[in-house]
């Protein structure tokens, strides 16, 4: 079976996202929109090929996820257009050990065609309203079943792959009702013994995320670092020892002790903050029709492409690395701090830019999930308490 018990442990093999492809974006009238949309598309492709290029080198086996080219309406909304799921895997799954945590339910189904999939026999007939259901839940009135389908957006390869090792795979989501946000490694950080969930949002209580963390994964010692999204984006341990962090965490000194942290501040998405900003401004104008001629959008698209990607390019550093084994790190950019720091501890970096990571939100981590790494459960501050 697949593993992954450290994740600075040698990677064997790693999922891989894929985006859009160029013809998705036919549809827009604007030509001055269109050429650029596609010419991202194509990028990120290109720097798709780039990484699975550089994990092959390593004899890194790779997984992508899917897109059905045939049919691009389905991924079409009416309203507004995410980010492709498949686009960033590590957003939805996480191997901790042997198990496989997955998300169950096509995002696209309504409420109600997800009711009609998972209704068990003691569930009532018509959708009532989440509501209501977790009340059920919560009197034991109802029990929750859980549900073979097919997984999110693009990620059934992913799935197929890990069932075909004889993993156990837990389905998240739709089917923990009573908890609704998704298990994933952009939130988990996995250290033998030790795994370190990040929060969603700034006063969300610690104490119950930990305690309900503890019951889902009673064999390892469960903290809570306070990260206000995804932990990935935050910081990183590249090895036993090393930590390369965009803030200072003053929780550092309890959860991993003696540890060096490089602090970079002023870097990754505080770096490029007005971009952001631009960006939230035209939230909402970007797929609808007709809205593509609207002069503050074509200045964005055009802003993107003519000085964000290059600013980016050369001028920030992100700390959603991937770790290749406790010697070869992947990462965006090149930094002087954090490439001392990697000389000191024998680590070698391999930069493999990913241009659209703020267009997409998804750096070099988020676009990956390591499925299996060669390593066993080690306990790495045996002075704790055991799990």
């Amino acid at each position: 079976m697949y593993s992954v018990y450290q994740h600075w442990d040698p990677l064997r093999v790693c999922a891989v996202g894929r985006s859009y492809p160029p013809e998705f974006y036919s549809y827009i009238n604007n030509a001055r929109v269109r050429d650029v949309l596609e010419r991202i598309a194509q990028e990120t492709e290109e720097d798709y090929q780039s990484l699975i290029r550089l994990l092959r080198s390593f004899d890194v086996e790779v997984v992508r996820t899917e897109i059905d080219k045939d049919n691009l309406d389905r991924y079409r909304q009416r309203d507004r257009q995410p980010k492709p799921m498949m686009m960033t895997p590590r957003d939805w799954t996480v191997m901790i050990g042997d198990k496989f945590y997955s998300p169950v339910s096509d995002f696209d189904l309504t409420d109600e065609q997800v009711w009609n999939d998972m209704r068990g026999p003691d569930w009532p007939v018509t959708y009532p309203g989440w509501d209501h259901l977790e009340h059920w839940i919560q009197q034991e009135l109802i029990e929750v079943h859980h549900v073979n389908r097919d997984t999110v957006h693009g990620h059934r390869p992913i799935l197929d792959k890990v069932l075909a090792q004889g993993n156990e795979v837990v389905y998240t989501d739709r089917d923990d009702l009573l908890q609704s946000q998704l298990i994933n490694s952009a939130m988990i950080t996995r250290v033998g013994c030790d795994l370190y969930h990040g929060t969603w949002d700034e006063g969300e209580d610690l104490q119950r995320l930990r305690q309900h963390r503890q019951s889902m994964f009673p064999g390892y010692r469960n903290h809570v670092v306070d990260s206000m999204g995804h932990s990935d984006g935050c910081y990183c341990p590249v090895k036993p020892g090393l930590i390369i962090s965009l803030a200072d965490m003053p929780t550092y000194q309890l959860t991993f002790p003696g540890w060096e942290v490089v602090h970079l501040h002023n870097q990754g998405w505080k770096r490029v903050r007005p971009f952001l900003d631009l960006k939230e401004k035209n939230h909402g104008k970007w797929w609808v029709p007709c809205e593509e001629l609207n002069d503050d959008f074509t200045r964005y698209v055009e802003t993107w492409m003519d000085h964000w990607v290059g600013y980016v390019a050369e001028s920030v550093f992100d700390v959603n690395m991937l770790v290749i084994d406790q010697h070869n790190v992947i990462c965006n950019n090149e930094n002087d701090a954090v490439f001392e720091a990697f000389h000191r501890h024998g680590v070698t970096p391999h930069v493999c830019n990913f241009r659209h990571r703020y267009f997409w939100d998804g750096g070099i981590h988020c676009i990956t999930s390591d499925l299996d790494r060669a390593g066993t459960l080690q306990d790495h501050f045996p002075e704790r308490d055991q799990p």
